[in-house]
């Protein structure tokens, strides 16, 4: 159970490589994906968290697709992503940072609320600016082809993801005035030898790591904006209860003494 997560220093970070493909005017941007799966295993094990086998691929797919995202993106950008599948009915958020580095995802299963098809949301913060927020369909129960009908259908654009390895990931942005024609016949062959048949040039490398950044500091806020009724439900006449971080599922314990004083600080 925990009391406070490990912090995000304890987290092995990954690096990204943004790239400039010249003359076919695309970003690439790269990176090897092993390390930050390792912190997110590490994280649902200690809150003994289990998915089958497809909605923990789901999972990994949202974490690798957010932060490649999040590496082709101004620095000052804060994404949350939630893709609500309809069928089974899973719902995949995802969240993360360039300020901080830090990317964290969850999935659940228990009272998704579903409409006729799937779903896709996306608010984005920069700065002090008012959150944007943008909402697509989509039909695969895919994360990739989910975030690249994203990019068609909000961005304007399009994207597209690449498996170098089951744990190396590529993705690819068109920029203005990109070879479309180019962009279209893209694969995986293609995309493994780029480096070799392109000529590439290295923008920026980013550094990112598995972190929510929970605390009781900040689980005690939400419990305390709760209606009494639902307080109430969640001590059920006990002097203690457990609370799950909404971001990453992090489990909490919570007394009423921790509550109050909390309140009391206010």
């Amino acid at each position: 159970m925990s009391q406070a997560p490990d912090p995000a220093s304890e987290s092995t970070s990954i690096e990204v490589r943004c790239y400039f493909v010249r003359e076919r005017n695309v970003l690439l941007t790269r990176a090897e994906f092993s390390d930050l799966f390792t912190d997110h295993y590490l994280h649902l094990m200690e809150n003994e968290i289990r998915h089958d086998p497809q909605n923990d691929q789901l999972l990994k797919d949202a974490l690798a697709a957010l932060t490649l995202h999040m590496a082709s993106r101004p620095r000052n950008e804060t994404t949350a992503w939630t893709l609500n599948f309809k069928e089974p009915a899973v719902n995949v958020f995802a969240a993360g940072s360039s300020k901080t580095g830090n990317v964290v995802a969850r999935l659940t299963t228990d009272n998704i609320k579903v409409s006729s098809t799937n779903m896709f949301y996306s608010q984005v913060v920069r700065d002090e600016e008012a959150t944007r927020q943008s909402t697509v369909v989509f039909e695969d129960y895919d994360v990739f082809n989910a975030v690249e009908n994203f990019y068609s259908q909000s961005e304007q654009r399009p994207a597209a993801y690449f498996h170098i390895d089951a744990e190396d990931i590529v993705m690819i942005t068109a920029q203005p005035d990109c070879d479309l024609e180019w962009f279209v016949n893209l694969d995986e062959e293609k995309v493994k030898k780029i480096d070799q048949e392109e000529e590439l040039s290295l923008l920026e490398t980013r550094v990112y790591h598995y972190g929510c950044g929970c605390s009781l500091d900040r689980i005690y806020p939400i419990i305390a904006g709760m209606p009494e009724a639902s307080l109430a439900e969640v001590f059920a006449d006990e002097e203690t209860a457990n609370a799950n971080c909404p971001r990453c599922g992090a489990r909490y314990r919570i007394t009423r003494e921790g509550l109050e004083a909390f309140i009391s600080s206010q």
